[in-house]
């Protein structure tokens, strides 16, 4: 008990003491090292390189021992916590270290069988998974979403670990993420289970993530939906009887369940749908009761969430679509990937928002391409994060179509691309 509350302190932010700093370890595939073993090798590391400027990674290593064994060392989300942009003393902050190994495996199916059809009635991934490696730092919100859910979950656990009286005290171990299609908010939900997966390394061995797919509950040939529902939970179950695993359900568009109850209450669907949506809800209400589960729902209709389940979440976070700052980031992620592969060539420097607002967004050769991208980023507003990161495809597709492309022309050509895609829209809206 003691281990695991020092396991958590360790993740925890700190108030009163030095800022904790999170190092990511990703041990190779086919290392079998001790991870007490690469923690001390990292350490070394670390103290020799103990100023860092935010995030950082390094993927070659003096030490052949770290060679051999780790793929990469990552200083992360120093930015969740830190928010002062000044250099970060290593020596001075408490760094806690995360040894993982990823899943090539993929998901597996779990299915509802019957006479009728075969339906996948759920995804199931074995965490760290190597698919959504990277998915975490690749999603970028304005507010502090992220931190807020992390923070959110650390809670759960020390609550559950100090054994607060759960009928003083109420948490359900249930997170709500709404808003419009497109916003990321079942990759944020995969993203945050392998995030906690690996910031709790040291206390789980390993996490599961385990998808329903909540229209193939209410598939018209299930005659008994309920009993299927419940011996769904119950693999579920025999999950979460593994403590050392750290479980999560995710339940995407949870508000098919309020669907299928308001077409019952009208008569337009069988009983077995109400069934279906109690068998559910009280699945829920048994699974929360274990320290070692979370249960993560996204919905896209926010109005027709149902309001016993709204009644469950503990958070209930909008996701909306990113403003221009947070598309400047994803932009600017983008063009940093098209650099890295030599499609945008040669590389230039660009700067950060941040680095703009130093200089007072004067325009001079340094600064003027990031500006033209920051003019690009305005006029993206309102596009969602889905859209945003498929039109640098589209631009260069449309308008270069050649192997390589200089940084100037690749703007122009993402700009054209902004352009049609409000025009794509106006078009397609002038026809419903």
């Amino acid at each position: 008990m003691d281990q695991a509350v020092g396991d958590l302190k360790q993740a925890l932010p700190c108030v009163a003491e030095a800022p904790a700093v999170h190092v990511e370890v990703l041990q190779r595939g086919g290392s079998t090292a001790k991870k007490e073993d690469i923690k001390l090798s990292v350490r070394k590391l670390l103290n020799r390189h103990n100023i860092v400027f935010g995030d950082y990674s390094w993927t070659e290593f003096d030490d052949p021992f770290l060679t051999r064994n780790v793929q990469s060392v990552s200083i992360v989300d120093t930015e969740l916590k830190i928010k002062d942009p000044q250099p970060i003393d290593l020596s001075a902050c408490t760094v806690a270290l995360h040894v993982f190994q990823l899943n090539e495996e993929g998901p597996s199916s779990e299915n509802l069988e019957e006479e009728a059809e075969n339906i996948i009635a759920a995804n199931h991934w074995v965490l760290p998974a190597a698919e959504f490696h990277g998915l975490w730092d690749s999603l970028v919100y304005d507010v502090e979403v992220k931190s807020h859910l992390l923070d959110y979950v650390m809670t759960t656990l020390l609550f559950s670990d100090k054994n607060v009286d759960s009928n003083l005290i109420t948490w359900n171990r249930v997170v709500l993420l709404h808003g419009p299609p497109g916003t990321g908010k079942t990759s944020l939900c995969r993203a945050l289970a392998q995030k906690l997966t690996i910031r709790l390394s040291s206390r789980y061995r390993y996490g599961q993530l385990i998808e329903i797919n909540s229209h193939s509950l209410f598939s018209k040939w299930f005659s008994e939906s309920g009993k299927l529902v419940t011996r769904m939970f119950q693999k579920i179950q025999d999950l979460i009887d593994n403590k050392d695993a750290l479980v999560f359900v995710l339940i995407d568009e949870v508000e098919s369940l309020t669907a299928a109850r308001n077409a019952c209450r009208a008569g337009t669907e069988p009983s077995d749908a109400i069934r279906v949506v109690n068998a559910v809800l009280t699945q829920i209400d048994q699974i929360k009761r274990h320290s070692n589960v979370v249960i993560l729902t996204t919905s896209n209709i926010t109005e027709r969430i149902d309001v016993a389940f709204v009644d469950r979440a503990d958070i209930r976070q909008y996701i909306g679509p990113p403003s221009a700052t947070a598309v400047f980031k994803i932009y600017l992620s983008c063009l940093e990937e098209l650099m890295k592969c030599q499609i945008i060539y040669p590389r230039q420097q660009l700067l950060t928002l941040r680095e703009l607002e130093m200089i007072g967004f004067i325009e001079n050769n340094v600064s003027k391409l990031s500006l033209l991208l920051s003019e690009i980023s305005r006029k993206s507003e309102g596009l969602s994060g889905r859209v945003l990161r498929k039109l640098p495809f589209l631009a260069h597709a449309l308008y270069i179509q050649a192997p390589t492309v200089t940084i100037e022309g690749f703007l122009q050509a993402l700009s054209l691309a902004v352009d049609k895609q409000f025009e794509d829209r106006k078009k397609l809206s002038s026809r419903v």
